[in-house]
């Protein structure tokens, strides 16, 4: 991956106030790969002290966008469809979303996702997904930041 494109995906992703309200950070990159790392809010977890499924969803959401960035030259991406397999309550103190791109096309994108939950750096996958990503072509020169 060239330094544009890591620059553009930094921007991208610094740029999103959703990140911003979690306080995630990308972990690790490359070409077709993403980590993202959330560290526990209140706003994130249910009563009963795990993290919330809109937490997780939304979270798989960004990190499938950010993985399909990686090697996208043009346009931006829009979600066409997200499945979720929520496999165990996410009990951590932070969540780990690593998202891989797994068949790019011309204007399909679909990339797996799966989300950890880590208590003292022993992850726990809690859920995975596939989701579907749309290139919409971006008219203007600017670079697209959601």
């Amino acid at each position: 991956m060239n330094n544009k494109k890591k620059n553009e995906l930094i921007k991208n992703f610094e740029n999103s106030k959703l990140m911003k309200l979690f306080g995630g950070q990308i972990s690790n990159f490359n070409e077709d790969y993403v980590e993202i790392e959330v560290s526990k809010k209140e706003f994130m977890m249910r009563p009963a002290g795990m993290f919330n499924g809109a937490t997780i969803a939304s979270l798989i959401d960004i990190a499938s966008y950010a993985s399909a960035l990686t090697k996208s030259s043009s346009g931006y991406y829009a979600t066409v469809e997200l499945k979720i397999n929520y496999l165990s309550p996410a009990v951590g103190d932070k969540l780990i979303a690593k998202a891989n791109v797994i068949k790019r096309g011309k204007l399909l994108t679909v990339v797996r996702s799966d989300i950890f939950a880590a208590i003292n750096e022993k992850e726990n996958l809690v859920s995975t997904s596939l989701v579907t990503l749309m290139c919409l072509q971006n008219k203007s020169k600017e670079i697209q930041i959601d």
